[in-house]
């Protein structure tokens, strides 16, 4: 299939693009470059791409694609809260604006990169499956629940979306994030021999590897379309549904001599949901999730001590609202986070 992967310089963009081209397909990406530079170790091989802001694609852009996989987003939490007005703005009206121009463009199949985070607080302990109801508590989770809802009443007998929504990803990606639970963790305790859990380290998160989800899309992508058609999945696996102190203990565990520290100083997260993971493996036979949270938080290890992680590189060049705000305070973004000519 010719394919058009939106956020390809992206953490989750950079390690699915060669999972797809090894699959045979023909990759081409679009992306701002926000993150391009934030990269650990050698630079990655990027298939051919526009460069291109999210809210001014246009119909000419998404000619001749078989199908688009939409990753990119403002893409975490504490930024979506900073700036919820911009949320709405790209995650949600520019990526409904993107669903209907690849329907017109005779798109037939759109996989939408959206969260377990739509679960939000759920009140409950008990695993969610799709059906279960969606409580986001911040702006990011909200404007993928408005985007499922947008894509839902595009489906028809032409145009075929189906909603990912991923666990809290983890893993390595040479455009790292070190701004996710797992992945930041592991810093801490590489670089200063602590791992630190300022809440509670009671609410329950679902986690899955870059490369799990990669492969995931892969499929979803080639799947029958009666098996994905205008459908919602958990992206994961059950025995990754863990509490955030049971994430900091494996990572403890991943780096000996460092110390486990749970200071509670934030209280409980309102976040908290176990997800039910039966839907997709039914629907998907040939997939699983390979990685284990222990498996994941080795890869890290060796990676940031092989490649040189530094503490400026940790919270300046790996975190995303810091290198916004960097790009801003340099006069390269302007306050609706566009690039500045």
């Amino acid at each position: 299939m010719r394919v058009l992967l939106t956020g390809h310089q992206g953490y989750l963009g950079t390690v699915m693009a060669p999972v797809l081209a090894a699959a045979g397909h023909e990759v081409h990406g679009l992306d701002t470059g926000l993150f391009a530079d934030s990269v650990l170790g050698p630079a990655p091989a990027d298939p051919p791409g526009l460069r291109r802001d999210l809210r001014d694609v246009v119909a000419e852009d998404l000619a001749g694609f078989d199908a688009v996989i939409h990753l990119a987003a403002l893409s975490n939490d504490p930024l979506g809260s900073l700036v919820p007005g911009l949320t709405y703005d790209i995650n949600h009206h520019a990526s409904s604006r993107l669903a209907r121009l690849a329907k017109g463009a005779g798109v037939s199949r759109f996989l939408y990169a959206s969260t377990c985070s739509v679960y939000g607080a759920s009140g409950t302990s008990d695993a969610l499956t799709e059906e279960a109801p969606m409580r986001p508590v911040t702006p990011y989770a909200e404007s993928k629940v408005r985007v499922e809802d947008d894509l839902v009443a595009l489906a028809d007998d032409g145009f075929t979306p189906v909603m990912l929504r991923n666990a809290t990803a983890f893993g390595f990606s040479p455009r790292l994030r070190s701004d996710i639970v797992l992945n930041n963790l592991v810093a801490h305790a590489v670089l200063d021999r602590r791992v630190l859990v300022t809440s509670d380290g009671t609410p329950w998160r679902p986690l899955v590897h870059a490369a799990d989800i990669a492969t995931a899309f892969t499929e979803a992508l080639v799947a029958p379309r009666e098996a994905v058609h205008a459908q919602a999945f958990n992206i994961g696996s059950d025995a990754n549904n863990v509490q955030v102190r049971q994430i900091a203990e494996a990572v403890a565990e991943a780096v000996p001599g460092s110390s486990l520290e749970v200071t509670g100083e934030t209280g409980g997260d309102p976040r908290s949901y176990r997800v039910d993971f039966t839907k997709v493996t039914a629907a998907l036979p040939g997939w699983r999730a390979r990685w284990s949270i222990a498996d994941g938080a080795a890869e890290l290890v060796d990676a940031y001590r092989s490649h040189g992680l530094t503490h400026e590189g940790f919270t300046q060049q790996f975190t995303r609202l810091a290198v916004l705000k960097a790009r801003q305070e340099r006069g390269e973004l302007d306050d609706e986070m566009r690039l500045v000519d």
